[in-house]
């Protein structure tokens, strides 16, 4: 098998969340690609990942399935390989 796994990435967001801009942006600058659901106008999303991380804030980043609550800079980088800069 060649070439990099995808990795399957959502992030849970609102508009007038600031670290949920931050999130994406990196994101973007890592050319990790993702889908962004925008938790206040897709309820069912929302309540899902309240019912999958008891957290009722964003962002909320899914890694392949597994919950990242809010900007965790290591931890996204960790699941996605991404090697950080020194």
């Amino acid at each position: 098998m060649s070439g990099k796994k995808k990795n399957t990435v959502v992030v849970f967001s609102s508009p007038s969340c600031s670290w949920c801009r931050r999130t994406k942006q990196y994101l973007r600058e890592h050319k990790i690609h993702f889908t962004e659901i925008d938790v206040t106008k897709d309820k069912q999303s929302a309540l899902s990942i309240v019912r999958k991380t008891g957290q009722t804030g964003v962002p909320v980043i899914l890694i392949n399935n597994r919950p990242v609550v809010g900007f965790n800079k290591p931890l996204i980088d960790r699941l996605l390989g991404i090697k950080p800069h020194h």
